[in-house]
């Protein structure tokens, strides 16, 4: 029996949603592939999906790609907007989290180093609520990493230890790309940064939330080459220390 459009929307009200933020900036050869994968994933809690594509004004054929994936699979729930200029990441990222409306946002890059089958290992301290904001964790745990740049490691270990020194927290990947939060938190923060600052300013102003529970899981990383679409350089790993700087001791 169908439903009336009042008892569907009622529906729609009562169930909780994890809203999952996607910049992407031409990333037409991979996008499909993390849709089936978020696609596939079956959230615990009962949890619906509400995905948020920004196109970041990608110059290759990402808003096709996006477009044809939408019309082929009308059963996910799909949000796509799109920068008429290029900003940078951090700016797709403050548009998505700003049409966020689920309980709960996720961030997921539109390549394929992070697996939205661990979404749930991300959420359980989350549901259980013990948790405000969750942190996936590339250097802790017993999950598969893909070995790559030694630099990088060193990179984001320095990035995280002092960012640790400044807001007094333990992380040990403060770089990470899954961050998990309650919606009403992260909406909360006034973001300014446009490309990858977006990591040590987010980190920084959840740190000084009076009573903010903060916890860090172990998760898996499939990283990618630069050959393969990697796009953070060293000049983004010196725009993270300002930034470290700039959001923990100018406030």
């Amino acid at each position: 029996m169908r439903l009336p459009a009042n008892r569907l929307k009622a529906n729609r009200r009562m169930q909780h949603y994890l809203s999952i933020v996607i910049p992407a900036y031409n990333e037409a050869r991979t996008i499909h592939l993390i849709l089936d994968k978020v696609k596939a994933v079956e959230l615990d809690g009962g949890l619906g999906k509400e995905v948020i594509i920004v196109n970041d004004c990608s110059t290759d054929a990402t808003e096709q790609a996006i477009q044809s994936y939408r019309e082929g699979n009308p059963g996910l729930n799909i949000q796509y907007y799109r920068h008429e200029v290029n900003k940078g990441k951090g700016a797709a990222l403050h548009t998505g989290i700003a049409k966020a409306t689920g309980d709960y946002v996720i961030i997921q890059d539109a390549d394929l180093e992070y697996d939205p089958e661990e979404y749930n290992i991300l959420l359980k301290p989350m549901l259980s609520g013990v948790a405000d904001v969750v942190y996936g964790s590339r250097f802790m745990g017993g999950n598969p990493h893909r070995i790559l740049f030694f630099w990088h490691s060193i990179g984001n270990k320095f990035l995280t230890f002092l960012s640790n020194a400044m807001t007094n927290l333990n992380l040990t990947d403060m770089e990470t790309c899954y961050k998990l939060f309650r919606r009403e938190t992260v909406q909360g923060l006034q973001l300014h940064e446009q490309r990858f600052g977006f990591e040590p300013e987010v980190t920084a102003k959840v740190s000084r939330i009076p009573g903010i529970r903060i916890y860090e899981v172990g998760i898996s990383y499939y990283g990618r080459t630069y050959a393969e679409g990697k796009k953070i350089n060293w000049r983004d790993g010196f725009r993270a220390i300002y930034c470290i700087l700039k959001y923990n001791l100018f406030r």
